[in-house]
Order: structure tokens, then C-alpha cells, then sequence
């Protein structure tokens, strides 16, 4: 199988601290794997590794089956790393089209900001990858009007339209309620169709299974366990979640 991303044997240390040990972690062409784990089980080393944050102590990192050393954050991100994180990192005091555009501005043959074109690009996305039909909400609407769950959609959709190939979302759910929880699952649904792929981390078992393809579960800095989601319910999935933070085995 041809994979998008690959981990292979990867340990990091932190003097004599074992943050992670010989993981093997793999995420496929146009996949959503979830990645579940309690606090301090390794899912933030892990992700930081992936994004060039963190250089392994050992082991190796493949993009599309292409050995990558020494990788930093601005190499992921070539690479096609992008990552939303649950604070959002938005401007909310910014329109909409300023935050979709932030740091990567388009311009003109003059080398001038392109604002026309950054604002009709925003109405496109709205309309085509966003799901905003409401009239209330527009290019030059300011992002702290936005639920949580359209603030989430905004950095998707913004990794998205800048060619991110592997989007990582870090805990998205968090503070969000009910029904923006479900929008932002819409989104999460939408890097799939567009052929993409998504590594999912949550720390609610119920959201990564209603759209992960595949289940890592992390304990204790190694891979305890791995799940296609079609193959395990739900109500099995959470006994063995609760097994592994007593014993840290799945047995």
C-alpha cells in the first residue's frame, strides 16, 4: 500500500524521559486514521514529530514513501502538513477573507495585494467548501461573530485551499457544543472527499468513530492497539479504551 505518511520505528526521548517508543504509524492515501490516547499518552509528541516540531531520536519518517531527514516545520508544511489546532489560531478581530488568506496573501502583477480576488475566492469557498448560506455571513463578515464550529471550518477549508494534502486536527471538538460539533464533523467528512487525508485526534471516543477510517490507540508512548472502524463497535472500542488506561493492554 502506498501510504501518504509513515512512521517507522520512530522513538523520541527527552533525556531519560521515553516520550515514545518504536511507533509505527501509517496513514493512508485519502484516510482519516483517529488517533485516541488519555493525556500524557504520546498523541502531542507524536504530532509534533509528524509536523517537524520535534526531530525523532530514532527511527524514520516517510512522505509518499520518500525517506525525510531532518524534517522541520517549514518542511512538513512544503510537504503538505497543515495543522488546525483547537484554538483555532484565527483572527478573530479580522473578515473572513483576511483570516482565509493570512500570511499568504495573493497579488497582483505589481506585487500588490489582489483584495478583489482574495474576497470573490472567499465567496467561492463559502459557497463550494464551507456550507455558509446564510446572508449574514459574508467575505468582509469579522470572525469573532463565527460559532466554534464555523471557526474550525474556516481553518480546514484554509488548509485545504492551500494544497495541504495531510491535515491535522488537534482535539477540534473541544468547547464546542452539540451542534457545531456535528458541523465540524461535516468538515472533517469533506478532507476525505476531496481526496485528501487527516490525522484525528479527540480526546471523545464517539466523535473519532463516527468518521475515522482506521483507530490508533497510543498508551504509554507505544501503539497499543489498531482498528478498522468498520470492523469494531463502538461499545467494544470504549471497553477497550478503558482496559488500556487500567492495565495498558488491550486484553
Amino acid at each position: 500500500m502506498d501510504y501518504r505518511l509513515e512512521l517507522r520505528n520512530v522513538s523520541k526521548s527527552f533525556g531519560e524521559v521515553q516520550a515514545l517508543e518504536n511507533i509505527n504509524f501509517q496513514l493512508g492515501q485519502n484516510e482519516i486514521v483517529g488517533l485516541l490516547g488519555d493525556n500524557g499518552a504520546g498523541k502531542s509528541t507524536l504530532i509534533k514529530i509528524i509536523t517537524g516540531f520535534y526531530q525523532p531520536t530514532s527511527g524514520e519518517i516517510l512522505f509518499n514513501g520518500q525517506k525525510i531527514d531532518h524534517l522541520t516545520v517549514p518542511r512538513a508544511r512544503q510537504l503538505g502538513v497543515e495543522t488546525v489546532y483547537q484554538e483555532r489560531a484565527l483572527a478573530e478581530l479580522q473578515t473572513l477573507w483576511r483570516n482565509i488568506f493570512l500570511g499568504r496573501e495573493l497579488t497582483n502583477k505589481w506585487g500588490l495585494l489582489d483584495v478583489p480576488k482574495m474576497r470573490d475566492e472567499t465567496y467561492r469557498l463559502m459557497n463550494q467548501s464551507m456550507g455558509f448560506t446564510s446572508s449574514a455571513i459574508d467575505p468582509e463578515s469579522y470572525v469573532r461573530t463565527f460559532s466554534g464550529g464555523e471557526k474550525q471550518g474556516v481553518a480546514i477549508v484554509r488548509a485545504l485551499y492551500f494544497d495541504a494534502e495531510i491535515i491535522i486536527l488537534d482535539e477540534p471538538t473541544m468547547g464546542l457544543s452539540l451542534k457545531e460539533t456535528a458541523r465540524l464533523i461535516t468538515f472533517v467528512r469533506d478532507i476525505k472527499r476531496a481526496g485528501k487525508s487527516a490525522v484525528f485526534i479527540d480526546h471523545n471516543v464517539v466523535h473519532v468513530y463516527n468518521v475515522a477510517d482506521r483507530i490508533v490507540v497510543i498508551d504509554r508512548g507505544r501503539i497499543a492497539g489498531e482498528f478498522i472502524t468498520r470492523d469494531i463497535t463502538l461499545d467494544v472500542l470504549m471497553e477497550k479504551m478503558i482496559r488500556v488506561a487500567e492495565t495498558g493492554n488491550l486484553d
